[in-house]
């Protein structure tokens, strides 16, 4: 008898946190590493946030709270979909979380029966397939192309709905490309969702806030109202908070979901950690505008990232509309070799050597489900983003 259940022996280890931790690893070795794995804001949390925190301590809410959180944050988020997307949604029909990755496991956890079908668009976001296949679901992955700037198309998507479709997870704008889906893009897509009204709809909105160029973000509810009642809106504060570490994810949607997300989380989690709650309140409630501050330092650092990796031989590297990564093609440099002879077999061998020769940690991108590429996290001092390219351009330049 195995002691591992086959569930656990369907999924693996996040292969961004892996190479995130082989980083930390080299550097405390006393290796020179530009880590540019880890979709993590250098910003720090605001100090209103952390005054909130602090308060919150000191007034002892630290005790347990409703399983699925503080009446205020969830009037917060009721405020913050109301204002800034047009959404209406009652205190009953929003959870909340530890993070945005828990709330997507406990929805697909609760809903996900053996046959049942998820699509999602590839690149995706490491965990997507992997939480699919641990509740016992089906990924089916959509590959999206660097001509169209790596977006889902309409038609891709209709011919991947079948009767056994579940959900159809969407990232916008997305980790790992930085792609964002402008409001005619949206609506050409949930055009096609409205044809199929068994096909419910996860949209993982965590980079909401984080775009540039007077990009207007949308949500697929937003767009096409009649997709509201089979719609999770799932956000958080992680991202554009500089809030990673304090784990609060929440998402909207109908009661009959909330009610069974609940019911999943009361028995492994129980409620978030209760000071981030309060947090999270000021944070939804609180000042904005350092968002739009943190936004231009952000833009600045994807157009020199995008200019110095489109100047590598053998890269192509497109620009994103939002998120804070890059994700340049090395098809180019594919059957290439090292000047030790070690041939370039596909992206996760670039990404190995890349590491081996210049100090410099990106992920490779059939981790994402989409290669030969890699994803680049400009989430980091500029400096280091600049010095990164430098690497990545003599590495590029040395293969033969």
């Amino acid at each position: 008898m195995s002691l591992i259940s086959s569930a656990l022996k369907r999924i693996n280890p996040s292969q961004t946190i892996a190479i995130s931790n082989k980083a930390r690893e080299l550097k405390a070795s006393g290796r020179d590493v530009i880590a540019l794995a880890a979709g993590e804001p250098d910003f720090d949390t605001p100090e209103n946030v952390k005054e909130a925190a602090i308060k919150a301590i000191r007034d002892n809410q630290t005790r347990y709270t409703a399983v699925d959180g503080i009446p205020e944050l969830k009037a917060a988020i009721v405020a913050k979909f109301k204002r800034e997307n047009g959404l209406d949604y009652k205190p009953s029909q929003v959870t909340v979380g530890t993070g945005g990755k828990q709330v997507l496991f406990n929805a697909l956890v609760a809903t996900l029966d053996v046959g049942d079908e998820v699509v999602i668009p590839a690149p995706y976001w490491v965990s997507y397939p992997d939480i699919v296949q641990f509740a016992g679901g089906t990924p089916v992955p959509v590959e999206t192309k660097l001509e169209d700037n790596f977006k889902l198309q309409p038609a891709d998507l209709e011919a991947a709905i079948t009767p056994k479709t579940k959900w159809l997870i969407f990232n916008s704008p997305s980790n790992p490309t930085g792609a964002a889906y402008s409001r005619a893009e949206m609506k050409a897509l949930t055009d096609v969702l409205v044809r199929h009204p068994h096909v419910w709809v996860l949209t993982d909105d965590m980079y909401e806030h984080l775009v540039y160029d007077d990009f207007e973000f949308v949500t697929p509810a937003q767009v096409e109202p009649s997709l509201y009642e089979r719609t999770l809106t799932m956000n958080g504060v992680s991202k554009a908070y500089c809030m990673t570490g304090w784990r609060i994810g929440y998402a909207a949607g109908p009661e009959v979901l909330i009610k069974a997300i609940g019911t999943l989380q009361s028995q492994s989690t129980s409620n978030p950690n209760s000071i981030a709650q309060w947090a999270a309140v000021e944070a939804l409630n609180g000042p904005q505008d350092f968002i739009a501050a943190n936004n231009k330092v952000f833009k600045e650092r994807r157009d020199l990232a995008v200019s110095m990796l489109n100047q590598a031989a053998g890269l192509t590297c497109p620009k994103p509309e939002g998120a804070f990564y890059v994700y340049p093609s090395c098809a180019g440099l594919i059957g290439k070799s090292t000047p030790a002879g070690k041939v370039i077999e596909n992206d996760e061998v670039f990404a190995t050597e890349l590491l081996e020769a210049e100090g410099v940690a990106v992920v490779h991108g059939s981790a994402f489900g989409l290669g030969p590429a890699f994803r680049i996290s400009y989430a980091t001092a500029t400096k280091d983003v600049e010095e990164a390219c430098l690497r990545i351009q003599r590495f590029c330049g040395s293969l033969r």
